[in-house]
């Protein structure tokens, strides 16, 4: 072998450990989708436009907890997980890393590596999503990229419905709207008892918050699980989770996941 052939193996090699271009980097085997608004893709430590960098010891990196990329790439999972998803906004701490850090602890290295992919957008409202829109669009898009490489979808994990509180209508017409998103999601991933578990609202933008919450926590769909963020400490805005709030919303998803499916593992 020539000295230039064996400086170019030289270069690549370290080109791929440089940025992380292994199969270990691309191919986590148990996928989890985030999705929904503000409180999903995170708004703790933010204060106005800027986030305060303070990153919970629940939240730190790991090794083993991957994301996908607004540009499809799968990369070490850091906080703020949504700061390409939901852009146009500032984001902060949310509950995926939280709950990724849970699972493996709860697991142990058995569980091998989780992706976790971001799609939630703030101040979006139930109708945004249905099927044939932008945010639908993409995130089957996302979802279905995400196992490209062999992985399995665990979970989606859903927080969203402030924006649904404002009109009477819009909250009454909650359950059927969310109803069907699940039915179209489970039938264009090609998983018909995909998990779904979606968090209850702690707050709202209108007035009308109970009418929404009385239709997540009435979910009767199969696979549907349902856990409370009432009670969870809110920013000043009374509208959205504290940084801690969020890391204990991310440990009570990890909670109900393990409580129902950890037999998958």
């Amino acid at each position: 072998m020539s000295a230039i052939s064996k400086l170019a193996l030289l270069v690549c090699a370290v080109l791929t450990t440089k940025f992380n271009l292994g199969a270990s980097v691309s191919s986590p085997g148990n996928i989890f989708i985030l999705a929904g608004q503000s409180n999903m893709a995170g708004r703790g430590g933010v204060t106005g436009a800027k986030w305060d960098g303070n990153v919970p010891p629940e939240c730190t990196p790991n090794q083993s907890i991957l994301r996908l990329s607004a540009q499809l790439v799968w990369e070490q999972a850091r906080e703020p997980l949504h700061a390409d998803i939901d852009i146009g906004k500032t984001c902060g701490v949310g509950p995926g890393m939280a709950f990724a850090n849970e699972v493996l602890r709860a697991k142990g290295s058995s569980i091998g590596v989780l992706g976790l992919v971001p799609c939630a957008v703030g101040g979006t409202n139930i109708g945004q999503w249905a099927r044939g829109g932008q945010l639908y669009t993409q995130l089957v898009r996302r979802a279905s990229e995400s196992v490209k490489a062999g992985g399995t979808i665990r979970a989606v994990l859903w927080y969203q419905g402030e924006s649904d509180t404002v009109n009477r209508a819009d909250a009454e017409a909650y359950k059927g709207n969310f109803e069907r998103l699940v039915s179209d999601l489970r039938f264009d991933l090609r998983n018909p008892n995909l998990p779904i578990i979606q968090v209850a609202l702690a707050s709202g933008e209108g007035q009308f918050v109970d009418i929404v919450r009385k239709a997540q926590l009435g979910m009767t769909l199969p696979n549907v699980k349902c856990i409370d963020a009432k009670g969870l400490p809110l920013k000043p805005d009374n509208l959205h989770l504290t940084t801690m709030s969020e890391v204990h919303l991310g440990i009570k998803l990890a909670n109900a996941f393990l409580a129902s499916y950890s037999h998958q593992f």
